[in-house]
This record gives structure tokens, sequence and C-alpha cells, in this order.
């Protein structure tokens, strides 16, 4: 029995997986739980500056599953070239590049389209907010600045 009509399974199930990085946590509009019920402090300002960025996610499993997937996958395509001591190597090789590339892969899947805010608060002095780009922001407009230290988001005024 080959083992390449097990290709696809694998596949999908890796595909599968790369998609359960959560990448709403890096939202203004999403609180974690142990932000429910505790008082936050509120500033307002004004942006100066929007710049697009992204955000990698700190999954560090991901590079793991995204790594032994390729693994697999390029130990079960290398295994189809050759014969003897020569499939072993190919199968050896597959396997090294499908584990570098899946590791790449995976950490791309993990990446957030963001903005870096630039806001001038009202008291004068200037902070740097960068959340996830899930609505549009523009130099001029008035925001509120919620939370403190590196748990901070912007949301409209």
């Amino acid at each position: 029995m080959k083992l390449t009509r097990y290709l696809p399974v694998v596949a999908m199930g890796l595909l599968t997986l790369g998609g359960c990085a959560n990448s709403d946590l890096y939202s203004g509009d999403v609180y974690r739980g142990s932000q429910a019920k505790s008082a936050q402090s509120v500033a307002y300002g004004t942006i100066v500056s929007v710049r697009p960025v992204r955000i990698q996610a700190d999954d560090q499993d991901s590079g793991v599953l995204g790594g032994l997937g390729g693994a697999v996958i390029g130990g079960l395509l290398g295994n189809q070239i050759g014969g003897g001591s020569g499939r072993q190597i190919a199968t050896a090789a597959g396997a090294i590049g499908g584990s570098v590339a899946g590791k790449k892969i995976g950490d791309k899947a993990n990446q957030v389209d963001a903005y870096e805010l630039e806001i001038r608060r009202d008291t004068g002095n200037t902070v740097v907010v960068v959340q996830k780009a899930d609505r549009d922001w523009q130099p001029g407009q008035r925001v509120r600045l919620i939370g403190n230290g590196s748990n901070m988001s912007v949301a409209p005024y």
C-alpha cells in the first residue's frame, strides 16, 4: 500500500490546523476574558499618522505543526523517487526540505494585517498603538485610548 494515498488527508489536516490561529485578539473590538468586568483607564487623543504593518501571531505551535506536517509530506514525496539507498536519501531530503517549507508557510499564515497608529493625547504626549486593521483610521481622527501599557486599544470617539 502506497503512502501517497494519504497525502491529501495530511495536507487537509495541516490546512485546517493553520486556520486555527486566533488573530481577533489583535482587534480593538475584541477583549480577553481577563479584561471583562475590570476597570480600564480612558484617554482621548488625535491620530497623527497611520502606517500599515503586519503582526506575527504569537502561536508557538504553528511553526511546529507546519514543520512537522511539511516533513511528513516532503518525506512521502521523496519516498516516491528512486530505489534502494537513493530512495532513502530522497526521503530524508524531502522531509528536511518539507519541514523548512512547512514552517515558513505556517509562520506566514499567522501574520495579520495591522496599523501602527501614532496618537497625540490631549495631555500633549504621543503614543503608538499597533492593532489589527479591521477599520479605517485617518490622520486627524479623534479617538479613545482604552487601557494602559501593553493592554491598550484604540476606539473611535
